[in-house]
């Protein structure tokens, strides 16, 4: 709870099990730095607010506890806030799908991963969920049909029988359900037709990761530290947390450094280029700018996101 989050979320470790990202071990990258002092004054009009606020007004009103802006490469502006400090790492929350979906991108690229192949061709144990039909670049795109709502306000919603299972404390007594990340992704039931309309979903990303870990033999964190992490040259070891069976929290369970996200948001500037090599194949920076299926985003319920 509030104030506490504000510390939890930057020693995620302290409070779960975890599963190290090992950083390289040689030929860390480092920015330079060019500061503009002008940032902070610049204002602007936020959604539902009548009144003009600062960028510096913007940062204490949402809690912010570190930003970074990269201007062609170089560090413009930086900033450490509550109980974080610059060499330390926050739990990216959501943003962890973003590296499991580039993960997946890549295998497509490297021809590893079929995108018109259904998850249950993958991984046999999906065939008889909402995953078992649905392609991967459905579930990359998140255009599936499941019967899972992630509506946090509701006690009922299934994203609460997910987060569970993904708990790693003992269960209560007396409890039935499923007691893992893929336990739960085999209950997971359809509803509707894959392919017609965006939902974010978070069990779309946690699939992903399953699928990903069983066609490269290799856990999430570690194949981020193989084909990203090192080679980017990042300075700081990511973790992310795991559940009973250690398997990793695809979706949301990443906990890494702010320079060290910065450098991944460089590279895909860069379509896939950093450190001096090509980490990334163009086609893949090229197919995340394609936005995934753009008909099926406008059907969703996000009305204010404009193409």
């Amino acid at each position: 709870m509030f104030p506490a989050l504000r510390y939890s979320v930057c020693l995620m470790r302290q409070f779960l099990p975890t599963i190290n990202v090992p950083t390289a071990n040689d030929k860390q990258y480092q920015f330079i730095s060019n500061m503009d002092e002008n940032i902070d004054s610049v204002s602007f009009m936020h959604w539902g607010i009548s009144k003009r606020m600062s960028w510096a007004e913007s940062l204490e009103k949402v809690y912010t506890d570190d930003i970074i802006i990269l201007h062609k490469g170089i560090i413009v502006y930086e900033k450490y806030f509550g109980e974080l400090k610059p060499d330390g790492v926050h739990a990216a929350m959501s943003v962890s799908k973003t590296f499991t979906g580039t993960l997946g991108a890549l295998l497509v690229a490297e021809g590893i991963l079929d995108e018109n192949k259904t998850a249950g061709e993958y991984v046999p144990e999906l065939k008889n969920s909402a995953f078992g039909d649905a392609t991967i670049r459905q579930i990359l795109d998140m255009t599936t049909a499941l019967q899972f709502s992630e509506d946090y306000s509701d006690p009922n919603a299934e994203v609460w029988t997910f987060t569970a299972a993904g708990n790693p404390l003992p269960k209560s007594q007396g409890y039935e359900g499923p007691t893992n990340y893929f336990e739960f992704l085999q209950t997971v039931k359809k509803n509707g037709t894959h392919g017609e309309v965006f939902g974010y979903k978070t069990v779309n990303t946690d699939a992903m990761g399953w699928i990903i870990s069983r066609v490269t033999n290799k856990s999430i964190p570690e194949l981020l530290s193989e084909k990203i992490w090192k080679p980017l040259g990042t300075n700081y070891d990511g973790y992310y947390q795991v559940d009973g069976a250690g398997i990793a929290f695809a979706g949301g369970g990443l906990s890494a450094n702010l320079r060290d996200m910065a450098m991944f948001g460089e590279m895909i500037r860069n379509y896939g280029r950093f450190n001096n090599q090509q980490i990334l194949p163009q086609a893949v920076i090229e197919d995340i700018k394609r936005g995934g299926n753009q008909k099926a985003f406008e059907k969703s319920v996000y009305n204010k996101l404009k193409n």
